[in-house]
């Protein structure tokens, strides 16, 4: 097959709902450059970077070599205890004299190298769970939302006007190819809250921001982790068309026979390390790979993402095991829809 679109055009096609030439292959590691960027815009610091720091809203994110340097909030140091006293510590940035204009050319020289291999997604830092959850920690947090909904609604919506100044920002000054929503609302059992209250709390918040992203028909990235996939009909209403990464814990198949190419699943794949581990068969991992893409690859709405479970990326077996993958993706992605 020969492919006319470039990595950026087929990626963006399956983003929007739209038939691509080839499956994408998003692997993130090695010397291709990435099909998306999940940036930060620059005014919200660099606290989920590799350093940690203090997040706009004086969160401080540390991180360490046993969570491969991915930042989280500082444990037993939360700026909240009480959430009933949230008007007296919780205060909104200010952005007074931020050059919007001057920032959005410096981000976008920052992080795209090939404008025609990478799509330029970034965050409108509408994540309000794990900010909110950011203040509390997870115990007081979860608490509050179901000893004080009311409070925590309130907090809530203080919070999504923030969110929306980003936004909104971000879509006139940015003019990104894609919206991310990154809110890590469930663990690898469950969500960490019913439906009913993601449903009734976070989902018409969140819609407020994608309501605008849409508007400006922006296709819209929801990250979530885990088993979540009793919270994704009710964000696929609300406009979300790319759900990264959707995780093996869910039924991947069950939701694309549901959904289609409306909501592209973008990865759907892992490899566990077999007890042989460092021993392990090449053939058998090529095969995963193979039985992913038949299962996922039909009729559009998939973009390969996935490795070999383990956070040691600078081991070289992993490497290995991680460059048969990508290998064996990239030959299967031309090949599909022929």
């Amino acid at each position: 097959m020969t492919a006319h679109l470039t990595q950026k055009e087929n990626f963006l096609r399956v983003a929007r709902g739209e038939m691509p030439e080839y499956v994408p292959v998003s692997t993130f590691l090695g010397p291709d450059e990435p099909l998306i960027t999940m940036a930060d815009p620059c005014i919200l610091g660099s606290f989920r970077g590799p350093g940690g720091g203090v997040d706009p809203w004086g969160v401080t994110f540390v991180t360490g070599e046993e969570v491969s340097f991915a930042a989280l909030p500082k444990p037993n140091d939360f700026i909240l205890t009480d959430i009933t006293k949230w008007r007296d510590v919780i205060k909104a940035p200010d952005y007074t004299g931020f050059d919007w204009e001057a920032a959005a050319k410096a981000d976008y020289k920052k992080y795209v190298k090939d404008p025609n291999q990478t799509a330029y997604v970034l965050s409108g830092y509408a994540d309000i769970f794990q900010q909110f959850i950011g203040f509390m920690g997870f115990t007081e947090g979860l608490c509050a939302i179901y000893e004080e909904p009311e409070e925590v609604e309130e907090l809530l919506d203080y919070m999504l006007e923030h969110s929306l100044y980003i936004t909104k920002n971000l879509l006139h000054y940015y003019k990104p190819e894609g919206y991310y929503l990154l809110d890590d609302t469930a663990s690898k059992l469950n969500p960490f809250i019913s439906p009913k209250v993601f449903e009734e709390m976070f989902v018409p918040r969140y819609k407020k921001c994608l309501d605008l992203v849409r508007d400006e028909n922006v296709p819209i990235f929801y990250h979530n982790c885990g088993r979540c996939e009793d919270l994704m009909p009710a964000m696929v209403d609300i406009g979300v068309s790319v759900w990264d990464p959707a995780q093996l814990e869910n039924d991947l198949v069950g939701m694309k026979q549901k959904y289609g190419s409306k909501l592209a699943i973008n990865g759907g794949f892992e490899f566990s390390m077999p007890s042989t581990w460092p021993i392990i068969d090449e053939e058998e991992v090529r095969q995963a790979v193979r039985d992913t893409f038949a299962e996922l690859a039909p009729d559009g709405g998939f973009i390969f993402s996935g490795m070999i479970k383990s956070l040691d990326f600078f081991d070289p077996k992993v490497q290995e095991v991680n460059g048969w993958i990508a290998d064996e993706a990239k030959k299967l992605s031309k090949t599909v829809y022929q």
